[in-house]
């Protein structure tokens, strides 16, 4: 076997759990794992734009084509509002390739939705290795939380767009008649599913806060109010102009926070009755807490087990060391 493929079998052996289950690596292998990772969700997200690209003008069975869902809300204007060319509902391109800049960017955002868990695995396989047991498991509820409420985000924008076009083009009644461009419409269809899309993520900071001991739900309680208050506030900073989306918007984050809280309170109250149960509540702060420490080595190893020394923990380092 010649030295090359010595060293790639080699390489392959470092990377896999079977032969090195806590993932340790040198840093040059930590950048190497990186352009790997990356190269691979990059390829993952082309793939996925070229569906996506694909997908825009053409129908697959009973699946509409993306640009006919694209453009649904504004086919959903009244006729009589709406610039009528005879051929249906049809957007304007006032620019060489505005059409093919417009059909690759949804394609893209189509694509990196579509292929989402494929890109998000990669940089999830370079971050594990660095995490702990309990983070893993916190890390992984964390994203798939995460992309559901970027998902339910995203879908409300599309129930309220329709709303949100009808009362922005009917400003100026029958002085005005409606014709958009294709790239603005699409750049605020994007903008409109990424800002409600980000928003929902809210309820999901303020639950993480509240499991690493940041905030606890008697601050929550007692700001309560100002927060809702700046959250009709955001809404109408981040929306367009038009009473529907802001209100949604803000309806939607009032009922999801008082979820969070709620997730909170419980999770206080499930720590007060361990910490009763433990003997830690009322206790001074100059008295000592009634647990015992017993150190393990660092395979995880009671140190009493560990053969080949004299001393308690048989010539290994304990945990805190």
């Amino acid at each position: 076997m010649s030295a090359d493929a010595t060293s790639r079998r080699t390489t392959r052996r470092r990377r896999s759990r079977r032969y090195n289950p806590d993932g340790s690596m040198t840093l040059i292998e930590h950048v190497y794992d990186f352009r790997r990772r990356l190269l691979y969700a990059l390829l993952v997200v082309v793939a996925g734009g070229t569906i996506g690209f694909l997908w825009f003008g053409t129908g697959v069975g009973p699946v509409p084509a993306l640009g006919d869902v694209i453009k649904g809300p504004y086919c959903d204007i009244p006729q009589e509002a709406r610039l009528d060319t005879g051929d249906g509902c049809q957007l304007l391109q006032t620019a060489p390739f505005e059409a093919f800049m417009i059909q690759l960017k949804v394609g893209i955002a189509a694509g990196m939705v579509l292929t989402g868990p494929l890109w998000l695995y990669q940089i999830w396989a370079f971050l594990a290795p660095g995490l702990y047991q309990w983070e893993r498991k916190y890390a992984r509820i964390f994203v798939c939380v995460a992309s559901l409420l970027f998902a339910l985000g995203a879908a409300l924008a599309l129930v309220i767009v329709p709303l949100a076009l009808g009362v922005l083009v009917g400003f100026g009644g029958d002085t005005f008649m409606t014709a958009l461009r294709g790239q603005e419409y699409i750049s605020f269809i994007l903008a409109l599913l990424v800002i409600f899309g980000i928003s929902f993520e809210l309820p999901l900071l303020i639950v993480m806060l509240n499991k690493v001991g940041v905030v606890q739900y008697a601050q929550l309680k007692r700001w309560r109010r100002g927060i809702i208050a700046g959250l009709f506030v955001f809404a109408a900073f981040v929306t367009p102009t038009d009473p529907f989306s802001m209100i949604a918007l803000a309806c939607a984050l009032t009922g999801l926070f008082e979820l969070a809280i709620q997730l909170a309170r419980m999770h206080d109250r499930k720590l007060e009755r361990q910490r009763v149960a433990e003997g830690f509540d009322g206790l001074a702060d100059d008295e000592a807490a009634p647990f015992t420490y017993t150190p393990t080595s660092s395979a995880g190893e009671d140190a009493a087990e560990q053969p080949g020394s004299d001393s308690p923990s048989g010539g290994r380092t304990d945990d805190v060391t």
